[in-house]
C-alpha cells in the first residue's frame, strides 16, 4: 500500500475534513503510542497503519 492510497481510506473512513485531524491526533498503543501520522513519518508501513486504523476504528471487514 502507498502513502496515497492510506489517505484515500482515511478520507473514506473519516471523511476529508477530519481524516488528517484524526490521524494527528489519535494515539494508537498499536503503533507504540504514536498517532498514525507519527507512525508513517518514522516509516512504519503505510499497510500496517491502515491495519492499526481499521482496528482502532472497528471498521467493516470490507475496508480492510
Amino acid at each position: 500500500m502507498r502513502h496515497t492510497e492510506f489517505w484515500d481510506r482515511m478520507d473514506h473512513a473519516l471523511g476529508a475534513d477530519y481524516s488528517r485531524s484524526w490521524a494527528d491526533m489519535t494515539v494508537m498503543s498499536e503503533l507504540d503510542g504514536r498517532t498514525a501520522s507519527e507512525a508513517l513519518a518514522a516509516g512504519v508501513s503505510p499497510k500496517q497503519v491502515w491495519a492499526a486504523v481499521w482496528r482502532t476504528l472497528e471498521l467493516p471487514v470490507s475496508e480492510r
